[in-house]
Order: C-alpha cells, then sequence, then structure tokens
C-alpha cells in the first residue's frame, strides 16, 4: 500500500511538472505574448528582480543595526597547567608583627622575644597558584545604539538603493520590450524574406524553361537564357543565406524570451500588420518631459547618493552613544562537575552608555568632506548633462520614427511600380520585344523593391519601440 501511495504521488509531480513546462513555454507567441513571457523569463529580467530583493533585504540589514542587539557567550576553561605567582615568605611569617614592634619598642627583654625564630630573607619567596583548575562563564548583553549620524544616513542610503534598483529593473524591462520587438520582427523578416524568394524562385524557373524552350526552336539567343541562370542563381544563393539568417533570428528570439535555444517557436503576428498597428504618428505630439523617463531618474538618484555620501562625511564627526545591559554566571572547580547540583554559579550584572567622541582627525574628514562635496558637484553637472541628452535622443528618435513612416509610403508605392514594371518587361520579353537584360534588370529592381518594403515595415515597427523605450511608453 505504502509502495503504491509513493508510486501515485510521483505520477502527480511529475503531471505537475509536464503541465508547468507546458504554460511556461508556450508554442506560439503574439507579439504581446512573447514581451509579457519575456519580462517574467528572460534571465536578465529575472536577476534585475532579484536586485530588487537584494535591495529590500539590505534596507532591512540597515535598519537593524539601529535595533536592539542581543548576543550570548558560553566560555569553558580547563588550566591543564595552571599559572604559579610567587608571594614574598615575609607575607606568610606569623612572628612579623612581633619582630616589627620589638624593632619599634625594644622588647627584647621579654622571654617570650627570644624565642622568636629568624625571620626569612629577603629574596625567599613561596608559590602559590590562584583559582580553580576549571571554570565556565555565561553572559548575555543587549547592545542599543542611541544616536548615530552615519546611522540615520545610512537609512536614506538604503531607501535611495532601493529606488534605484526599481529603476534599474524599470530600465531593464523597457529594453527587454525593446529586444523582443527587435528579435520578433527580425523573425518575421526572415520568414517574409523566404517566402518572397521562394516565389520569385518559382518564377524564374517557369520563365527559364520556356526561354530554354524557345532557344532550342531557334526563336531567341542563347543570352537570354543565360541572364535568367545568372538572375536565378543569385535569387538562389540569397535563399539558403536568409534560410540561415531565420534560423539564427529563431535562436535569438528565444533567447530573448528566456527559454531553450532550439525551442520550436512559432509566432502568429505578421510583419504587415504589425507595421499597420505601429502607424501611430500621435505618439510624435507627446510633449518632451524627459523628468519623467526612467533614465532621468537613474541620473537623479545618482545625485541623490552623492549628497547622501556628502552628509555621511559630516556625521562622521558627530559623537555616537549607545548602551548596554549584561549579565550573567560563573562557576569555578578543579575537576568538571558543573551539571551537579551542588556546583555553585556566581552571578553578575551590569549596566552602562558609552560616549565616543570625535576631536581631531588631522584634517582627514575634512578632506573627505571636500572630496564628497567635489563629487556632489560632478553628479550635478552629470545629471543636467543627462537631461539634454534625453531631449535630443527623443528629438533624435521621434524624426526616425517620422522618416520610418515615410520611407514605408514610399516602399510601398515603388513595389507596386517595380511589380508592374516587371511584369511589363516580362510580357515583352516572350513577345520579342524587350531583351533579356532589361528583362533581368527589371527583376532586380522588383526583388530590391521587395526587400525595401519588408525592411521598411521592419522599421517602422523598431524605430516606435525605440521611441517608446525612451518616452517610457509601453503602449
Amino acid at each position: 500500500m505504502r509502495n503504491r501511495l509513493i508510486f501515485i504521488f510521483s505520477l502527480c509531480f511529475l503531471s505537475l511538472g509536464f503541465s508547468q513546462e507546458n504554460q511556461e513555454v508556450p508554442k506560439s507567441f503574439s507579439l504581446d505574448e512573447a514581451i509579457a513571457f519575456a519580462l517574467e523569463n528572460n534571465r536578465t529580467a529575472k536577476n534585475a528582480e532579484r536586485d530588487i530583493e537584494s535591495a529590500k533585504k539590505q534596507k532591512w540589514e540597515t535598519t537593524a543595526t539601529g535595533l536592539p542587539q542581543i548576543n550570548a557567550n558560553i566560555d569553558y576553561q580547563n588550566n591543564i597547567k595552571q599559572q604559579v605567582s610567587l608571594l614574598p615568605a615575609s607575607a606568610f611569617d606569623p612572628y612579623n608583627q612581633i619582630r616589627q614592634l620589638n624593632d619599634f619598642y625594644d622588647l627584647s627583654s621579654l622571654p617570650v622575644v627570644d624565642a622568636i625564630p629568624t625571620a626569612p630573607g629577603a629574596n625567599e619567596f613561596i608559590p602559590v597558584v590562584f583559582g580553580t583548575k576549571q571554570s565556565v562563564n555565561a553572559n548575555i548583553t543587549l547592545t542599543q545604539l542611541i544616536f548615530d549620524g552615519s546611522y540615520l544616513v545610512g537609512l536614506q542610503s538604503a531607501k535611495v538603493f532601493l529606488e534605484i534598483s526599481e529603476n534599474a529593473k524599470e530600465k531593464t524591462d523597457l529594453e527587454i520590450r525593446k529586444a523582443v520587438i527587435n528579435a520578433y520582427g527580425n523573425v518575421l523578416l526572415s520568414e517574409e524574406s523566404v517566402a518572397i524568394l521562394e516565389r520569385n524562385k518559382i518564377t524564374l524557373e517557369k520563365n527559364l524553361n520556356e526561354t530554354r524552350k524557345i532557344y532550342e526552336n531557334g526563336l531567341t539567343e542563347e543570352e537570354d537564357v543565360e541572364q535568367l541562370e545568372i538572375t536565378l542563381g543569385s535569387v538562389e544563393s540569397n535563399l539558403r543565406n536568409i534560410k540561415r539568417l531565420r534560423e539564427l533570428s529563431y535562436k535569438m528570439l528565444n533567447i530573448t524570451l528566456g527559454i531553450d535555444l532550439n525551442n520550436d517557436t512559432k509566432l502568429t503576428d505578421t510583419l504587415q500588420a504589425l507595421a499597420t498597428l505601429n502607424i501611430a504618428p500621435s505618439i510624435l505630439l507627446v510633449e518632451d518631459d524627459v523628468t519623467g523617463t526612467v533614465d532621468y531618474r537613474i541620473a537623479t538618484n545618482d545625485t541623490r547618493s552623492k549628497e547622501l555620501l556628502l552628509k555621511l562625511e559630516k556625521s562622521k564627526a558627530l559623537p555616537t552613544l549607545s548602551g548596554f545591559l549584561t549579565g550573567g554566571y560563573n562557576g569555578n572547580g578543579n575537576s568538571f562537575e558543573f551539571f551537579q547540583r551542588e556546583q555553585q554559579w556566581f552571578g553578575s550584572a551590569a549596566f552602562g552608555v558609552s560616549l565616543s567622541i570625535p576631536l581631531f582627525s588631522s584634517f582627514q574628514r575634512s578632506a573627505a568632506t571636500q572630496r564628497a562635496q567635489i563629487n556632489l558637484e560632478k553628479a550635478k553637472d552629470d545629471l543636467l548633462e543627462t537631461e539634454q541628452q534625453l531631449k535630443f535622443q527623443i528629438a533624435a528618435a521621434k524624426s526616425d520614427y517620422q522618416l520610418a513612416i515615410e520611407e514605408y509610403e514610399t516602399a510601398k508605392k515603388n513595389l507596386r511600380l517595380s511589380e508592374r514594371i516587371e511584369k511589363k518587361n516580362q510580357v515583352k520579353f516572350f513577345e520579342g520585344i524587350a531583351s533579356s537584360f532589361e528583362l533581368r534588370q527589371a527583376q532586380t529592381q522588383l526583388y530590391s523593391a521587395q526587400q525595401e518594403y519588408l525592411q521598411a515595415m521592419l522599421d517602422v515597427i523598431n524605430k516606435k519601440a525605440e521611441l517608446e523605450t525612451i518616452l517610457n511608453q509601453t503602449n
């Protein structure tokens, strides 16, 4: 019965593990699903979350240093060879006081004085051992910090450190979101490129076969066949390269998502749909308020940390006051009988305060304070520089996004024109009006327009993601 229960529980845990694995690694992702999944499972994102938890623990660690601290000590000592002390022999002479009286009052006429033995010599000592061979001392001490300027600064620093970790996590999430968008778009770009090149290859193979038959019948020149062979060879080479890049783009996406490199990931969104969705000129009208961006907050945190370091150096000139309360018991004996009921224990207790006043440090504290002041001035300038840089980055990102939208519209128009030109030249070629060189030129122009159109769609998606990252927008 016991083995059967173990078997059932094992099956439950295994099924739970498989269900969690399937839930954690879906087979297909939309772009929004991929972003949400990466924010939870990307390894960098998880480490940023751990940094926040670590900062919270550090904040409590700093806070706890100013709260009551209780420590207990138990010491056992066995004097294998006890220390010997030498005492003057005269200290143990019972007639020593009578001799001193005799020297002072001249009592030599008394018969008892004559019976006193001679005093020991001045260089004679008696070896004496003090204390017992074994001892146990147990005590407990309560300490409480009453005032310390650096502790107050430390509390403020711990709070700022937590804010720095939270801002770093937000910055990491924004960068991961942008990375997912870029990786997702690259996969879609490679998929669309493969599909287009395969269609172009089929069309070229058809044209080449028809041209060969015409050539075999003596109705065209061999150069026409060779021109189409050159074009087909170039398309086949590009197709093989794009397929290799497609595999790499899937691997890059998996890494960004935080899953296995070779996971069979499927995407549900299309490049065209995402490009259309990301054409939102209204974002260009967003006010350039850099104070709300995470980069500005990170620079502000750096300035605040430098201010706290300055306060810390100044606080080192303040006195430190702490109190303590201690109590304990001590037991002694020549043998180990400390657990016997007859063992005597002697208690002790004390309390007190300690005041430490820094007086003179040979201007060390002054130099440290001045250095902290210099670092603060540098941080303030860095904050102003960051503000200016962010304003420039926002303006540049808006310009890039506007350009991406315009190039997308141009590329879409050029693609339609290139398709019509290629079809006209194809008809003219088979009617004998256009040469193979003109047909190849039209085909090359079409293939270039196709890639430009795909790249324009990807640029719209990526440039909008770049602008949203700088503006701290995730919608």
